[in-house]
C-alpha cells in the first residue's frame, strides 16, 4: 500500500482512516458496487468514480449521482467505448490499488480493460468484479436483481408469514449484505494478501454467493433439525410469539426478541402478564394463545408508552423506527450512529477505530460541478 498516512480529499484536505492512502478506481454502476466503494471511502480510501461523459446513466434506474452511496468520491468522466477513454482509464489503473467494475462477464475484456490488460499495467492491482451470478456458471451472462439472486441462494424462501408467499426484505440481502459488503471484504482481504505476495488478484464478488453465505446460520439449524417447520412456523421467522412485532394503540410497532427465559420473564412482567397463567414459552401448542394475549396487551398503549415501560428492563423489546426517524433514538444520538452530510441525515461510517478513526463523510460530488480531469487525479496520485 502507499506509504502516506492520509488520503487527499476532493478539496485537497488530508483525510484519515485505516484505508488512508489506498487508491480505488470505481466504474459507475448501480447499488451494490457503489455501496462497497462507499464503505472503502468511509474507511479512508481515495475513491475516484468514473462516469460516462454524459453523466452516470439515463432512465429511471440510472446510477444515482448523489446521496450516501456516492459520498466520499472524486469524480471524473471517460468514454470507455473509445480508445482514448480506455487509455486514460489504464493510466489511472497504473497508479491505483483497486479497480471496481460491475459489468456482465466479458464486457470489460471486450472494451479493452479486462484483468489481464490491467495486470500488465499494474501487477499489484486488486481487480474487483461485482456481479449477480458471478463470472462463470450457467446463469453468469443472464440479467437479474436482488430478488432473483436471493431466490436461487435459498435466502428468500424462508422469509414471510406462515401460509403466505415469500417476501423480499427490500434489497438488503442481495445488493448490500451479499453484494456490496462482500465486495468490500474481498477487496480488503486481497489488499492484505498483497502485502505478503506483492501481487494483486481478481476478486469475484457474486451476490448469489454472498446471499448463500448469509444463510450459514440457517444451514446450521437445518443440519441439527432446529429449523424443520414450514415458513413462518420456526423460532426466528415470526413463528414464535416472543420473537415478533406487535401493533400499538397509535399504529406503531414494538419488536420483541425475548428468546431466553430470563428476558421472556421480563417481557411478561413489563406487560403485566407475569401471573396471567400463559402457556409455557417453548410449547408450540400454546403459541397461538400466547400471540393473541401479547397482541391484545400491546394494543392497549402507544409505542412511546411501551418504549418507556421497557426502557429499564432487559426484555429485548424495542420500538420499530422508520429509517427517517432512527437518528432521533437516544442511543443512536449518543453514539453518533447517524451523521449530517450536506444537510442530509445519513448512516455514519462503521465500524469504528481507536487509533485511525474515520473522518466525517464528504458529500457526493456534483456531476455538473465536480468532474476532475484525469490529469488532475494523476497529479494528486503522483
Amino acid at each position: 500500500m502507499p506509504s502516506e498516512a492520509f488520503t487527499r480529499g476532493p478539496d485537497g484536505s488530508s483525510r484519515g482512516g485505516p484505508l488512508a492512502g489506498v487508491r480505488v478506481v470505481e466504474l459507475a454502476s448501480l447499488a451494490p458496487a457503489p455501496f462497497g466503494c462507499m464503505v472503502l471511502a468511509d474507511l479512508g480510501a481515495d475513491v475516484v468514480r468514473v462516469d460516462r461523459p454524459d453523466g452516470p446513466g439515463a432512465g429511471r434506474l440510472a446510477a444515482p449521482s448523489a446521496g450516501p452511496l456516492q459520498r466520499g468520491r472524486r469524480l471524473t468522466a471517460l468514454d470507455l467505448k473509445s480508445p482514448a477513454g480506455v487509455a486514460d482509464l489504464l493510466r489511472l489503473v497504473e497508479r491505483a490499488d483497486v479497480l471496481v467494475e460491475a459489468y456482465r462477464p466479458g464486457v470489460a475484456e471486450r472494451l479493452g480493460f479486462g484483468p489481464d490488460v490491467c495486470r500488465d499495467r499494474n501487477p499489484r492491482l486488486v481487480y474487483a468484479r461485482m456481479t449477480g451470478w458471478g463470472q462463470d456458471g450457467p446463469l453468469a451472462a443472464r440479467a437479474g436483481h436482488d430478488i432473483d439472486y436471493i431466490a436461487v441462494a435459498g435466502a428468500l424462501e424462508p422469509l414471510g408469514r406462515a401460509g403466505e408467499r415469500p417476501h423480499a426484505p427490500l434489497n438488503l440481502i442481495g445488493d448490500f449484505a451479499g453484494g456490496g459488503m462482500l465486495l468490500a471484504v474481498g477487496v480488503l482481504a486481497a489488499l492484505l494478501e498483497r502485502e505478503r505476495s506483492g501481487l494483486g488478484q481478481v476478486v469475484d464478488a457474486a451476490m448469489v454467493d454472498g446471499s448463500a453465505l448469509l444463510t450459514s446460520f440457517l444451514h446450521g439449524l437445518l443440519g441439527t433439525g432446529l429449523w424443520a417447520a414450514p415458513r413462518g412456523r420456526n423460532l426466528l421467522d415470526g413463528g414464535a410469539p416472543f420473537y415478533d412485532t406487535y401493533a400499538t394503540a397509535d399504529g406503531g410497532f414494538m419488536a420483541v426478541g425475548a428468546l431466553e427465559p430470563a428476558f421472556y420473564g421480563e417481557l411478561l412482567t413489563g406487560l403485566g402478564l407475569a401471573d396471567a397463567g400463559l402457556p409455557h414459552q417453548y410449547d408450540p401448542s400454546g403459541w397461538d394463545e400466547l400471540r393473541r394475549r401479547l397482541t391484545e396487551r400491546f394494543a392497549e398503549r402507544t409505542r412511546d408508552e411501551w418504549t418507556a415501560i421497557f426502557a429499564d428492563r432487559d426484555a429485548c423489546v424495542a420500538p420499530v423506527l422508520a429509517p427517517g426517524d432512527a437518528y432521533r433514538h437516544p442511543h443512536n444520538a449518543a453514539r453518533g450512529t447517524f451523521v449530517e452530510v450536506a444537510g442530509e441525515v445519513q448512516p455514519a461510517p462503521a465500524p469504528r477505530f481507536d487509533r485511525t478513526p474515520t473522518d466525517p463523510p464528504i458529500p457526493a460530488p456534483d456531476p455538473e460541478r465536480d468532474v476532475s480531469p484525469v490529469e488532475e487525479i494523476l497529479t494528486a496520485w503522483s
